[in-house]
């Protein structure tokens, strides 16, 4: 198959906290979620899901009721720098277009990458999904993801604030802009 019409659709869920950051504490990814698009046949070809654990801070309970992630469960995950490596290795992430819902994605791993000393898993080729979504709909502001699919007209599949269903529903939106023809090619 033919990589460049492949495009990684990424989503992070991070630890966070309802009254602010615990002292000592920073926000740091606890989910990676990947759905790959296939944007030449139209469809969404892998859905992956990488659970990572953090080292300077803890999933609060406010945290949980937001993702849905529990302590335990990602603190069994992989570290950071493992999963940076997953992603290079198997999602060709250094190579292959990726998009996501703003660029708070794309700035935490960045942020994250450099606390961590951890080389970034991604190529230049960034596409913030939700600014093209906004542009193609001449929106005046920047929907949320749940408030674009209501927009298209698609539904919001798995839970909320889930980065592996989020991925999936963002890779929704991709595929919506691509067949109206205005999805960017993050040259």
């Amino acid at each position: 198959m033919d990589s460049s019409r492949l495009v990684n659709v990424v989503d992070v869920e991070a630890t966070c906290w309802e009254t602010g950051v615990p002292a000592g504490a920073v926000s740091e990814i606890i989910e990676i979620g990947l759905t790959v698009v296939d944007l030449a046949a139209g469809e969404r070809v892998g859905r992956h899901r990488i659970l990572v654990r953090p080292v300077r801070s803890r999933v609060s309970g406010f945290c949980t009721e937001l993702t849905g992630l529990t302590r335990a469960e990602v603190d069994g995950g992989v570290d950071f720098a493992t999963a940076c490596r997953v992603l290079a290795r198997e999602h060709a992430a250094g190579t292959r277009l990726w998009a996501s819902w703003g660029d708070y994605d794309r700035r935490q791993f960045t942020r994250q990458c450099e606390a961590a000393r951890v080389r970034y898993p991604f190529g230049r080729r960034h596409v913030n999904a939700k600014a093209a979504f906004t542009e193609a709909h001449g929106l005046r502001r920047r929907p949320g993801m749940a408030q674009a699919l209501a927009h298209a007209g698609l539904p919001l599949e798995g839970r909320h604030h889930r980065g592996e269903d989020d991925a999936w529903n963002i890779a929704a939106l991709v595929l919506d802009l691509a067949d109206r023809g205005a999805w960017p090619s993050g040259d």
